[in-house]
């Protein structure tokens, strides 16, 4: 499909919901892709990309980042507390704050730097036991704890299930961000951003719409 279609989608969504034009951000998720993909995506001057794995994001972007200035990188796997010292020096955001010890780590590192990345909390609105994120009935106490912790949260992140109707667990995600003061909706993939634009997204994150089909052997 490519960028410039999917840009002009997300427009098209923003004036049918009424939404501010470029009030949602598009993350092109250039995981496990050719590297001359995200570079004629780069050419093209989209700046934010989204990563799933710390190595792979070490890899390949501080070159990049040398050569495109203004490149936005924002962490949305798993993150794990052993890769959270390069996660912090590579990302500008995490989008998968997922569990206490994450948390705590997280906060401890964060002070001894000075500076935070955005971060949206992960929930698993599915409550699906493969799945990461905290589940529905413990988010307000997470966020409570991070608060607590002096985490600067920007929002929330969701996956919903597959095969799933997504509007119910976006709408879920904007409730419980409304009630604890959150803005940031990080929710939508290729297959239904624009449904989460209709429910308030104000990140949509989509990566084989724009690079076409992963190859992962």
């Amino acid at each position: 499909m490519g960028l410039d279609q999917i840009k002009g989608r997300i427009a098209a969504a923003e004036t049918a919901n009424g939404r501010a034009p470029g009030s949602v951000t598009l993350i092109a998720v250039s995981k496990v892709q050719p590297p001359d993909r995200v570079q004629a995506v780069l050419d093209a001057g989209q700046r934010v990309f989204g990563e799933n794995y710390v190595q792979e994001a070490a890899g390949k972007w501080p070159d990049w980042r040398a050569r495109y200035p203004g490149v936005e990188l924002h962490m949305i796997g798993p993150l794990q507390t052993n890769k959270l010292k390069p996660a912090l020096e590579l990302f500008d955001a995490i989008h998968t704050l997922d569990r206490p010890s994450l948390a705590q780590k997280l906060a401890r590192q964060v002070q001894a730097r000075g500076a935070c990345p955005q971060l949206f909390v992960q929930v698993n609105t599915g409550a699906e036991p493969q799945k990461a994120g905290i589940t529905p009935d413990v988010a307000d106490e997470f966020i409570a704890e991070c608060w607590a912790l002096d985490l600067s949260l920007t929002g929330l992140m969701c996956i919903p299930p597959d095969e799933a109707d997504p509007l119910p667990h976006f709408l879920l995600l904007r409730a419980l961000a409304a009630r604890n003061g959150l803005t940031g909706l990080s929710m939508g993939m290729s297959a239904d951003f624009e449904t989460a634009i209709a429910a308030g997204a104000t990140h949509v994150r989509v990566g084989s719409a724009i690079f076409g089909q992963r190859s992962y052997a």
